[in-house]
Order: structure tokens, then sequence, then C-alpha cells
């Protein structure tokens, strides 16, 4: 439980949060949408991505506004963000690392405009093993979902998602996640579940895509970043934990 629930103040730790989505803990490597993963893995699979997807995202100068996201897109996408992975005794939040950003990047990249995917049909509802079924680009799927929830929020709380507190939200969510709330134009569990899987990445991902600000993330488990080579330090180390500053991607070059 989170300080701020203890004072009172109607905010949800990110424990509480995802143990009523449906998960242990996000940050400790339990998924809401089935199967455990350990912390190392989740940043494993987050590179791995990186390296197969994100080849519009390079490390150069970028300005400070976002490149996709309009103005309620980028409310909601923080606030969404806010709820999954919020800042706890834990550790740093996914908004105060910079996930909003980073999903951001993404949307504007060739992985957000379904380079690499099949869209040509016939689509049809399949099984979860079949994989995406939809003939949307991922950054139409949460442009479009985006719509979809303030617009449900709006009917049934005259308000913005964003504006919701954090209960609310998180409400809201638990909803859409145990499908108790339809959308007007997308499945809401796919939306939700791309939604989830790119806050995971970039809560856990290289900070040069956006996210992990200060390789925050990656300090809070331990984890030493993108040094590939640690054969000096097996012997130093046998049966010693190995603390150091994380190494991002750039950190190498």
């Amino acid at each position: 439980m989170s300080t701020r629930e203890k004072n009172g103040q109607g905010d949800v730790g990110r424990r509480d949060f995802l143990k009523l989505f449906g998960a242990a803990g996000a940050a400790a490597g339990t998924l809401p949408f089935g199967g455990t993963a350990s912390a190392e893995d989740i940043v494993a699979a987050a590179a791995a991505r990186d390296t197969k997807h994100h080849h519009a995202a390079e490390p150069h100068a970028r300005g400070g506004g976002y490149e996709f996201f309009n103005v309620d897109e980028s409310a909601f996408v923080e606030a969404a963000v806010d709820t999954l992975i919020p800042k706890d005794a834990t550790g740093p939040g996914a908004k105060e690392l910079g996930v909003a950003t980073y999903m951001d990047r993404q949307m504007a990249s060739g992985y957000g405009k379904g380079d690499r995917l099949y869209l040509e049909g016939p689509f049809g509802e399949g099984t979860p093993e079949q994989g995406y079924q939809l003939p949307m680009t991922p950054s139409e799927l949460i442009r479009a979902g985006i719509a979809d929830v303030n617009a449900v929020v709006q009917k049934s709380h005259k308000n913005s998602f964003a504006a919701l507190s954090a209960k609310e939200r998180a409400a809201i969510m638990a909803d859409l996640e145990a499908k108790k709330t339809d959308l007007p134009t997308v499945p809401a569990a796919t939306f939700l579940s791309l939604l989830l899987q790119l806050t995971i990445e970039g809560y856990f991902a290289d900070p040069m895509y956006g996210g992990n600000k200060d390789a925050a993330a990656w300090k809070m488990i331990g984890f030493p970043g993108a040094d590939a080579m640690y054969m000096d330090k097996i012997e130093a180390f046998r049966n010693k934990p190995y603390k150091a500053e994380p190494k991002g991607i750039q950190d190498l070059i």
C-alpha cells in the first residue's frame, strides 16, 4: 500500500492496483494477461523488441513535445501509464520515467505505422495463439481505443479519463480487462493489452527510446544495463551481489 493511499488521498499503490487488475505486480514481472516473467525476462524482451521493431526510433536529438499524440491523447496516455505503474515505495512510476514519451515515439515510428504487420486480411476473431487479428495498425488501434475509452468515461462519469481520480481510473481499466465494458470501435481487451505491453516496455527499455528515464527502473531491480561482457566479474563477485551504475546503449557508443 502506498503512502498516499494510507493518507487517505484516494490514490492507488502499484501492488494494490495490479491486484485489482488481475496481477501481483507488473514491476515484479507478473502479467495481467496470463503468464509470469522475471524482471530480467521483461527487460530482455523489451530490448529484443527494440532491435526488431524500433528502427524509426534512433537516438537522435528530439524536441520536448509529442510527435504523434495530440493534447487530449497525451493526457490520456500519461494518466493511463500512471495508473498501470504508479509511483510508490517500491520505485518510480511510469509517468515519471517518461513512458508516455516512449509510447508516443513508437506510435510515430514504423512499428506504430504497421510496417511489419500483415494487414491484407481476411480479418476475424482469432484465438490468443493466433496473435493480432485487426485491420488496424498499432497507432490506429491506440488512437481509436483512447477515443473509445474517453467516450465511455464521458458518458458514465461526465468527464475525461485523465480527469478521473486514481481509483476511478483503476476501476475503468479493471472493467475493460474483465470485459465488463465494451468499446464502440475496438476490442477492449486488445487495446488494453497493447497499452499494457507498451507501458511495460517503456518502463524497462533502454533509455534511448524515451522511457526508463535515467535508467531508474534498471536501478530499482538491480539490472546493470547493456554492458554485454561480465567475464571479468565472475571471480571477483562469485557469491557476492554485483552492483553497478546501469549503462544504456548510448553509454557504450
